[in-house]
């Protein structure tokens, strides 16, 4: 059998959505790299940590909004569909553009790890991957498995180019076009 890639994908972008739009509120899809991928339920602290990081950002930044888990059309020619567990933009970005929307003009995509088989690939790879593609500017990957932050950015030709990792406590300043400092001490709480 040949393995699925966006070249070769599971299914169409179509037969995809139709799966989305009838699958029970309790199960999220995405459609990354081709491949089907059932996002996690979120638990406890993946929710505290999503809270945490959405005050950060009203605070500093309160000429945007980061929407959970907003639907994006991402990776080359638009084959794939993700839902970050954050998605900063300015306010009223996403207003008329339905459920999978263009990334262009986002600011960021934070995603919190989950402890689940999959996450390593599809967080720490794939998802980084069709974020760059699409040029996203910033990519927070909050790890929950080694307690990090790692802020991907400068996307070009598909990578990024930067991507420093900091431990929980430590001092993260995201980099323009978002120019928000985070204090990262609260994390530690969640560290499990």
């Amino acid at each position: 059998m040949t393995p699925s890639t966006a070249e070769r994908p599971e299914m169409s972008v179509e037969d995809f959505e139709e799966l989305a739009r009838k699958a029970p509120e309790t199960v999220t899809l995405e459609l990354i790299n081709g491949k089907l991928r059932v996002k996690p339920v979120p638990d406890g602290d993946h929710g505290a940590i999503f809270m945490w990081l959405l005050r950060q950002c009203m605070q500093h930044r309160p000429d945007l909004d980061l929407h959970p888990e907003q639907g994006l059309a991402i990776n080359t020619y638009r084959k794939g569909r993700a839902r970050p567990d954050g998605v900063l933009a300015p306010i009223g970005h996403f207003a008329g553009q339905g459920e999978w929307a263009d990334p262009k003009g986002v600011l960021m995509v934070a995603e919190v790890t989950s402890h689940d088989y999959d996450t390593g690939h599809r967080d720490r790879v794939e998802k980084r991957d069709g974020y760059a593609i699409d040029g996203i500017p910033v990519y927070l990957l909050i790890d929950r498995d080694d307690c990090t932050l790692t802020v991907f950015s400068e996307p070009d030709d598909g990578t990024y180019k930067q991507h420093p990792s900091y431990p929980y406590g430590a001092t993260v300043t995201l980099p323009g076009p978002v120019g928000i400092t985070l204090e990262t001490e609260k994390l530690k709480d969640f560290a499990h």
